[in-house]
């Protein structure tokens, strides 16, 4: 077992403190988490050691790189359970993994008077490209409407199946309610009516195990930077026959077999779908995350992570002129809050002088936000290296806040 404030000293950044003279409390780990001083050697190392491009060429560094390159790839198909190396694609994240696949996958195979489904509380990242794709095909975005306590309207969702739906895209868990929807009852529905099934699994990885042929997506899209691993980086498991049948997600060099001004073939799938030089640094740094979480195992990120979601919950909701946004029966480490005469940016810029970090605003969720009838939070979410006394700090200083500003 490993303590929360063991951890924590994994992570260099705790080790100095805040411009205003206070030890770091980071609680903003929906956005982005920090890095273990693992993940940020393999980033060094790389461009110390023994810095080569991949797949080029059979050179010393390169044909080293290439093979930490591919371990890496089967790092994240063990890490979701996927059965084959080839399901794995290599991204710049999330949002470009999305963008990808829509132009790729559901662009070819979308036709006037179509219909695509997204839930109310996507991520912008999770609604823009498939609602571009409709309008400029003629199809429909069809929204599955959430509850008065936030989460998923499940009714609503299964009416809304037809044959005239060929898409749906709908997050594991909201990033602003922390809301946790059952992928399992969402994905067989949508197989009943033969309708592909994405998943946006960016707030999910960091805390919840996935095991995508179990769960029968078809495709899962995740970014590095939520897993303790470098930005720019992120992984698309897809099935193989549909990352076959796909036509190259972008052009560029690596990817074909022959090239004319007449006729181009192209590899198999992953290589079809990786054109260009990667983030080979930024892949290698999320192979060293992948081997962070391992290490200390979903069973105790997750037993933490709901331990101090439960404390930090029940500390918010005993304050007179706090609001918890969301009747979440089962929430994953993310609390959305609005204090009575406080803004969410005063608060968060009151925190920030005493190196508390929140964040503050719509969170990218703006129809959830009109839905949940606010026009902003204050958004709290924690990590394996938050402690209690973190949370003890915060509400502390949150009744000093009310009490000056009100």
């Amino acid at each position: 077992m490993f303590t929360p404030e063991a951890i924590k000293q994994r992570f260099p950044i705790f080790d100095q403190e805040t411009p205003h003279g206070h030890d770091l409390i980071y609680l903003d780990n929906a956005a982005t988490c920090h890095k273990p001083q693992s993940v940020i050697n393999a980033i060094t190392d790389f461009y110390t050691k023994g810095y080569g491009t991949v797949g080029r060429a059979s050179y010393w560094p390169a044909s080293d790189t290439t093979k930490q390159f591919n371990q890496v790839r089967f790092k994240v198909k063990e890490l979701i359970s996927a059965e084959h190396e080839e399901e794995i694609v290599f991204t710049f994240g999330t949002t470009d993994g999305i963008n990808k696949l829509a132009n790729s996958f559901l662009r070819p195979r979308l036709n006037a008077g179509d219909e695509v489904i997204v839930s109310e509380m996507e991520h912008h990242a999770n609604i823009l490209a498939w609602q571009k794709v409709c309008q400029e095909k003629g199809a429909t975005l069809k929204v599955i409407p959430i509850q008065a306590s936030g989460e998923l309207d499940y009714n609503a969702y299964e009416a809304l199946l037809n044959e005239k739906v060929k898409f749906l895209a709908i997050t594991g868990i909201s990033n602003a309610l922390g809301v946790k929807n059952d992928l399992v009852r969402v994905v067989r529905a949508a197989k009943k009516h033969d309708v592909p099934v994405f998943i946006d699994a960016a707030q999910s990885l960091s805390h919840d195990e996935i095991n995508v042929v179990e769960l029968d997506c078809d495709f899962l899209v995740f970014s590095g930077h939520k897993l303790y691993g470098p930005t720019g980086v992120g992984a698309m498991y897809g099935k193989k026959a549909l990352l076959e049948e796909m036509s190259p997600m972008s052009f560029g060099g690596g990817i074909v077999k022959e090239v004319g001004f007449d006729v181009t073939s192209f590899q198999g799938s992953p290589t079809k779908h990786e054109a260009g030089t990667p983030n080979i640094a930024g892949v290698l740094g999320m192979g060293a995350a992948i081997d962070f979480v391992n290490e200390i195992g979903y069973d105790q990120i997750g037993e933490h992570t709901h331990e101090i979601t439960a404390y930090a919950l029940e500390g918010l909701q005993a304050m007179e002129g706090v609001q918890v946004i969301g009747d979440v029966a089962d929430r994953a480490p993310v609390i959305s809050f609005v204090m009575d005469g406080v803004h969410p940016h005063d608060l968060s810029t009151f925190l920030n002088e005493k190196g508390i970090c929140i964040r503050a605003g719509h969170h990218c969720a703006q129809p959830l936000m009109n839905r949940m009838k606010v026009p902003a939070t204050a958004r709290i979410s924690f990590a394996i290296y938050n402690t209690k006394s973190d949370i003890d700090t915060l509400l502390k200083e949150l009744k000093e806040i009310k009490a000056f500003l009100t």
